[in-house]
C-alpha cells in the first residue's frame, strides 16, 4: 500500500483545511470523476474511488486525527501487520472495526442499493436592477442527470434485465477474512463483481451504456421575485439530478447577479443617490425633481440648504423580497454645484452679492475662526 497518494493531495487541499473546505473539495472532485459522467473509463472510476476513500477519512474527526499523526498506517489496520506496524503499541488501530468484526457486525459500508439523493445543480442568473425591483420571468438553461428514457434507469437493453450478482447474491457486499492482533477476523467490503449494486448487466443499454442515467440539457422559465438582491438565490426543489434507487432528486439552485444601477446604490431595501443643485436653489430654496424606480417626483428643499444635507422619500425604495408591499426608502444627498467659467458681468454681480451679505450669513465659517482663536 506504499503507493497510496496523500489524502490531502487527492482532494487538492492543504493539511489543516476546515470541515467546510474538505466537504467543498470532495463535492467538486466527486462530480469531476463520477462514473456516470465517464462510462467505461477505468481511470476515472479509480480516481472516483480514491476521492471517496480520502473523504471518508478526512471527514471523520477521529480518523483524520490518526491520519495526520500516523499517515495511512493510522487508518488502515491491514498495513500494520499486527503490533509491529505501530511501534509495538496500539495507536492507529480502529478498535471499533475490530470488535465489530469480532461480534459479527463487520465494518459498515454504504450500500449502493440504498436510496440516494440526487446532486444539487447550481447556475448563475444575471438580471438588471429594475428586474430585481419589479420581478421578472427568465429562461434558465442547465444540464442534469436523469433516468435513461430507453431503459428507464435499469441500465439493461430493451427486452433484457439485470441479473442477481452470483458473487454477493444480490447483497452488494462480500465477506473477507484478515489477520489481526486477535487472530483471523471477518469483515465485509463492496463486491468487486457488481460494484456494490447487487446486480450484473450482461446486455447494457446502448443509450446510457449500462449506467441507467444520461446527461441532458434543460431550459425552464423561472419567476424572479420582486426585491431580490445581488448574491441571493432561488432554490427549486426536485429539479436537480435524479435520485438513485428511489431516492429524491436534488435541487436546482439559482444564484442571482444584479447589475449595478446608473444612479442608485442599494443597502438593504433602501436606495441612496446624490442630486446636484445650484447655489441659488440651495440658498433660496427650490422644488427639485428626484428620480425613483418608477417616475420622477417633486421635492422642495428649504432655504439655506447646506451641501451634504440628506433628505428621505418614504416607501420609494426596493420592495422586500418576503413582502413586496413593504418598501424601503430613497435617501438623497444634496450636492451644491459651484458655477464655473463666469464672465466679467457675472463675477461683478456675484462680488456685489458677497459684499452685501457680509460675514453674518456664514455661520460655519464664523464658528470655525472662533475655534481657531480659542
Amino acid at each position: 500500500m506504499a503507493d497510496k497518494r496523500d489524502y490531502y493531495e487527492v482532494l487538492g487541499i492543504q493539511k489543516g483545511a476546515s470541515e467546510d473546505e474538505i466537504k467543498k473539495a470532495y463535492r467538486g472532485m466527486a462530480k469531476k470523476y463520477h462514473p456516470d459522467l465517464h462510462p467505461g473509463d477505468a481511470e476515472a472510476e479509480a480516481k472516483f474511488k480514491e476521492v471517496n476513500e480520502a473523504y471518508s477519512v478526512l471527514s471523520d474527526a477521529d480518523k483524520k486525527a490518526k491520519y495526520d499523526q500516523f499517515g495511512h498506517a493510522g487508518v488502515d489496520p491491514g498495513m500494520g501487520g499486527g503490533y509491529g506496524g505501530f511501534g509495538g503499541g496500539f495507536e492507529g488501530f480502529d478498535f471499533g472495526d475490530i470488535f465489530g468484526s469480532f461480534f459479527g457486525g463487520g465494518s459498515t459500508h454504504r450500500s449502493r442499493n440504498a436510496p440516494q439523493r440526487g446532486q444539487d445543480i447550481e447556475v448563475q442568473l444575471t438580471i438588471s436592477f429594475e428586474e430585481s425591483a419589479f420581478g421578472c420571468k427568465k429562461d434558465v438553461s442547465f444540464k442534469k442527470v436523469e433516468k435513461c428514457p430507453e431503459c428507464r434507469g435499469s441500465g439493461a437493453a430493451k427486452g433484457t434485465s439485470a441479473e442477481t450478482c452470483p458473487t454477493c447474491h444480490g447483497s452488494g457486499q462480500v465477506k473477507v477474512t484478515q489477520q489481526t492482533m486477535f487472530g483471523m477476523m471477518q469483515s465485509t467490503k463492496t463486491c468487486d463483481n457488481c460494484r456494490g449494486t447487487g446486480k450484473v448487466i450482461k446486455t447494457p443499454c446502448t443509450n446510457c451504456r449500462g449506467t441507467g442515467y444520461v446527461r441532458v440539457s434543460k431550459t425552464i422559465e423561472v419567476s424572479v421575485p420582486q426585491g431580490i438582491g445581488n448574491g441571493q438565490r432561488i432554490s427549486l426543489r426536485g429539479l436537480g439530478d435524479d435520485g438513485r434507487n428511489g431516492g429524491p432528486s436534488g435541487d436546482l439552485i439559482i444564484y442571482i447577479n444584479v447589475k449595478p444601477h446608473r444612479i442608485f446604490e442599494r443597502s438593504g431595501n433602501n436606495l441612496y443617490c446624490d442630486i446636484p443643485v445650484t447655489f441659488t436653489e440651495a440658498t433660496l430654496g427650490a422644488t427639485i425633481k428626484v428620480p425613483t424606480l418608477e417616475e420622477e417626483v417633486e421635492f422642495t428643499i428649504p432655504e439655506g440648504t447646506q451641501n451634504g444635507t440628506s433628505f428621505r422619500l418614504r416607501g420609494k425604495g426596493m420592495p422586500s423580497v418576503h413582502n413586496p408591499k413593504n418598501k424601503g426608502d430613497i435617501e438623497f444627498t444634496v450636492a451644491i454645484e459651484v458655477p464655473r467659467n463666469l464672465d466679467s458681468k457675472q463675477k461683478e454681480l456675484l462680488s456685489a452679492f458677497a459684499e452685501a451679505c457680509g460675514e453674518k450669513h456664514y455661520h460655519k465659517k464664523k464658528k470655525f475662526f472662533e475655534k481657531k482663536k480659542k
